[in-house]
């Protein structure tokens, strides 16, 4: 009985993470930074190659979090989001380079200042 105690022990602790692995859930292999460096030219006019926004309607891209800017992009992409600046940049834009972009604008650091009031 014991052994059997451990082997469902063992399934019972397989069986999650095979779900969970095989879900469907995307998985983001990470990006090159260099490679994102470069392609971030096409951005800068807007988000800054600093990921500083130099445009009062785009987002600041600089330590945003890399599976989240994945995310966006590929909205942008599959027309899931609209924007008319980013309908002209996007769909030029491979997996791969959506990956380096993604890298590089989360890899800026970004450091905070004095915080207002206190």
């Amino acid at each position: 009985m014991i052994a059997r105690n451990s082997a469902q022990r063992i399934l019972f602790s397989i069986v999650p993470a095979t779900i969970l692995v095989t879900s469907g859930a995307p998985a983001f292999a990470d990006g090159d930074v260099l490679a994102g460096h470069e392609a971030a030219h096409q951005c800068e006019v807007c988000h800054g190659l600093d990921g500083l926004s130099k445009t009062p309607e785009a987002p600041n891209l600089a330590g945003q979090n890399q599976n989240y800017l994945i995310k966006q992009l590929g909205d942008f992409k599959a027309g899931k989001r609209e924007n008319e600046m980013m309908s002209v940049v996007v769909p030029s834009l491979t997996d791969q380079d959506i990956e380096n972009l993604a890298a590089y604008y989360s890899a800026i650091e970004v450091k905070i200042g004095k915080i207002p009031g206190q």
